[in-house]
C-alpha cells in the first residue's frame, strides 16, 4: 500500500455519528473500514471524543485488532486531546501514528492549532509517555513559520497542518495567501530537525479534490492527508470505494 505520493488515511468518524444516532449496529465501522482499505487507501484515522459522540473507545480497540490482523500495512492513526484516559486508550491500541490535537470536550471539530507558549510542558511529557511506547507523535498546528520549531523542540516526530483556513476560503486572493502561509510554514518545516530526524508534514481539515491539488503545489512533500467530512460526503453520493479512488487521484496515485 505505500506509495511515493502523499498517503491518504481516511477519518471514519462522520460514519461513527450516523451509526450512534440509531441504537443499531449498522453501518458498521469495521465494514466501512474494510471498503476503505480495499479500495487502496493507505490508512484508517479515528477521533474518539470523551463523550464518545463519534467514535466510542470500543471502536478504536476493534480497529487496533482489525488493522493488525487483516491489514498489517495499513495505517492506523489515532486523532485526540491527551487526557488521562486517552493516554491509556492509545497505549492499549498501540496505532501507528498519535496525533495529538487542541480540542476541548465541546468543540464539534479541530479548528486551530496547538498555543506552545501555553502547553509546552504538557505536550512534552505526553510525547516523552508516547514515544517511549514506540509511537510516532504528531502534533496539529496551525500554518505559520514558528509553530514547526516549537513541535519540533517538545519531541513530535511530525505535524498536521490544519488547513480549514485554506479550504474555507472563496476569494482567489485570500485562496492564494494562504498557501503561501502553508508553503511558507512548510519551509520552515523542511529545515526543522530533532537529533537530525527532519520533522515530517501531514494535513488534515476541510480538503476535498477540488483543493488538494493547490495544496499539494504549496507543499509537494506532504506525507500524508488526513480527510473525513469531503470524502464521506462524497461517498454518500458513489460509495467509499469510488469515493477514495477519487481522492487517490487527487493525490497522484495511479488507481486502477
Amino acid at each position: 500500500m505505500s506509495s511515493p505520493c502523499t498517503k491518504l488515511s481516511v477519518n471514519i468518524n462522520a460514519v461513527a455519528y450516523l451509526r450512534n444516532r440509531r441504537d443499531v449496529p449498522w453501518p458498521s465501522l469495521l465494514d466501512v473500514s474494510r471498503a476503505i482499505l480495499d479500495a487502496g487507501a493507505d490508512g484508517i484515522t479515528v477521533h474518539p471524543r470523551p463523550d464518545q459522540r463519534h467514535v466510542r473507545f470500543t471502536d478504536v480497540l476493534d480497529h487496533s485488532a482489525l488493522l493488525r490482523s487483516e491489514y498489517p500495512d495499513a495505517e492506523f492513526n489515532i486523532e485526540g486531546y491527551p487526557t488521562d484516559a486517552f493516554i491509556d486508550l492509545v497505549l492499549a491500541a498501540n496505532p501507528d501514528q498519535v496525533t495529538l490535537v487542541p480540542d476541548t470536550p465541546e468543540q464539534s471539530t479541530s479548528d486551530h492549532g496547538w498555543d506552545f507558549a501555553q502547553t509546552s510542558d504538557m505536550l512534552t511529557e505526553v510525547i516523552n509517555v508516547l514515544k517511549g511506547a514506540g509511537l510516532r507523535v504528531s502534533l496539529f498546528v496551525d500554518a505559520n513559520t514558528s509553530d514547526p520549531i516549537s513541535a519540533s523542540a517538545v519531541g513530535a516526530d511530525r505535524i498536521e497542518f490544519y488547513t480549514g483556513p485554506y479550504a474555507n476560503q472563496v476569494e482567489p486572493s485570500q485562496i492564494d495567501a494562504e498557501l503561501n502561509k502553508l508553503h511558507e510554514a512548510a519551509n520552515v518545516a523542511r529545515d526543522t530537525a530533532l537529533n537530525g530526524v527532519p520533522l515530517v508534514m501531514n494535513a488534515g481539515h476541510d480538503l476535498t479534490t477540488e483543493n488538494i491539488p493547490a495544496l499539494l503545489k504549496a507543499v509537494p512533500d506532504l506525507a500524508e492527508v488526513s480527510i473525513g467530512h469531503g470524502i464521506t460526503a462524497d461517498a454518500l453520493m458513489m460509495g467509499f470505494p469510488a469515493a477514495v479512488k477519487r481522492y487517490l487521484q487527487a493525490l497522484g496515485h495511479k488507481v486502477e
